[in-house]
């Protein structure tokens, strides 16, 4: 496209009567002035976090549920409220939020805690120093404060996966080592059994109180989406039946709030892209495909080779045969794929285990059959819709290097 037809092409997309009015309020980073269908966890927080107005240090807190039921949103929401009051009353209180998700910053308990200590504006070098190092400059920047903090930890499930449990113990025992200061631990995790997983002596230290946030369910759902998409979209910009079916969907996902509004964020551009004035349910199809298709395409490219010679393996039979696929036929051909690509075979118990994977990430369907005394077997099937089978295919063979 020419300079020209680049300026015109912009010049028509402001006059183009606009979807959106505010983006932003469909975003996941968006807090909204009031949260709504979870007063009961807000006051449960609020009771217990409440005591840091009066330079007490609270519990230890930690905050379950599936994805998209409000877990972050409320703990910011109310983290912000408090930050007000006690700038209020001159009371000080700091507050710090860490994704243990993002890599650079929590995949290492020296990245964790020189990232803590950076926002406490104190500068520690990426890497170079002992571990013991870093918490000594953590732990003086903290008492050179002078403060109650509250930190955030969300997603903690995924820190200890990637360093282990004794950085929660390190963690809990900071107060022994403070006088000025004092610091109460928030952890967020999608995993409802992740704390019976760690260490009992960590588990002892962290003397936490629990929170679960249940899913939310199609009305609910329905009510947040009214709420926000008010204030994000044009007036009568939204087609009859777009807003209950976009809850049905997020509903039937475990009742996730987020992905609801993902889709209907994602509908409205997909219609303004295409020069529509109202967004229908062939819209939020599209959204639904694309949201779908990404989700996979992000899974499967941060898996290790063999997860995707063991599902390009699945991919390869199912293209081949109608109906169920068996585990012995998969870990056949999947040892024929590792010779092909120079990959050292998994046993076929280590990837019945990644089938298992799999399987609880939504990509393929596997349940258990009895064969009597010949033993179990697993009948397996794609979840992923047959749209999307090319494009995984083809970050398969990028992936093991079979193009």
């Amino acid at each position: 496209m020419t300079q020209k037809g680049l300026k015109l092409f912009f010049d028509d997309f402001i006059k183009k009567n606009a979807i959106f009015t505010d983006k932003k309020v469909l975003q996941s980073q968006y807090i909204p002035e009031s949260i709504v269908h979870r007063d009961e966890q807000i006051r449960q927080v609020a009771n217990i976090l409440a005591p840091a107005l009066r330079v007490e240090k609270p519990s230890n807190l930690f905050i379950y549920g599936k994805t998209g039921t409000g877990k972050t949103l409320t703990i910011k929401y109310i983290t912000n409220q408090i930050l007000e009051s006690a700038k209020e009353n001159n009371v000080d209180i700091f507050t710090l939020y860490i994704n243990c998700k993002l890599k650079r910053i929590a995949d290492t308990e020296y990245r964790l805690i020189a990232q803590i200590t950076r926002q406490l504006g104190k500068e520690i070098p990426p890497t170079g120093l002992p571990t013991d190092e870093v918490y000594k400059i953590f732990y003086s920047t903290l008492e050179k404060k002078k403060t109650l903090l509250i930190l955030v930890l969300d997603e903690i499930d995924q820190l200890v996966k990637k360093t282990g449990d004794e950085i929660l113990y390190n963690l809990t025992r900071i107060n022994e080592e403070l006088k000025e200061s004092q610091v109460t631990i928030i952890g967020i995790s999608n995993d409802l059994l992740f704390i019976d997983h760690i260490d009992p002596r960590v588990k002892s230290s962290l003397s936490e109180e629990e929170i679960i946030f249940p899913p939310y369910n199609a009305l609910q759902i329905q009510s947040i989406l009214k709420e926000r998409s008010d204030k994000a979209f044009r007036k009568d910009v939204l087609e009859g039946g777009v807003l209950e079916k976009c809850a049905a969907y997020a509903a039937r996902e475990h009742g996730d709030a987020r992905r609801a509004l993902e889709l209907i964020r994602v509908a409205g551009e997909i219609a303004e892209r295409s020069s529509h004035e109202k967004i229908t349910i062939k819209h939020l199809d599209l959204a639904e495909e694309k949201i779908e298709r990404d989700r996979l395409s992000d899974i499967i490219l941060t898996q290790p080779k063999q997860f995707q010679a063991t599902l390009y393996s699945i991919i390869k039979i199912g293209n081949e045969k109608k109906g169920v696929i068996f585990t012995g036929e998969i870990y056949e051909l999947y040892k024929s794929l590792c010779d092909t690509v120079g990959l050292r075979p998994l046993t076929q118990r280590r990837v019945s285990d990644i089938i298992c994977e799999m399987d609880m990430l939504g990509i393929i369907n596997a349940s258990i059959i009895s064969k009597g005394r010949y033993g179990r077997t697993r009948e397996i099937s794609l979840s992923v819709p047959p749209q999307s089978i090319p494009v995984i295919t083809n970050i398969l063979e990028e992936g093991l290097d079979l193009k």
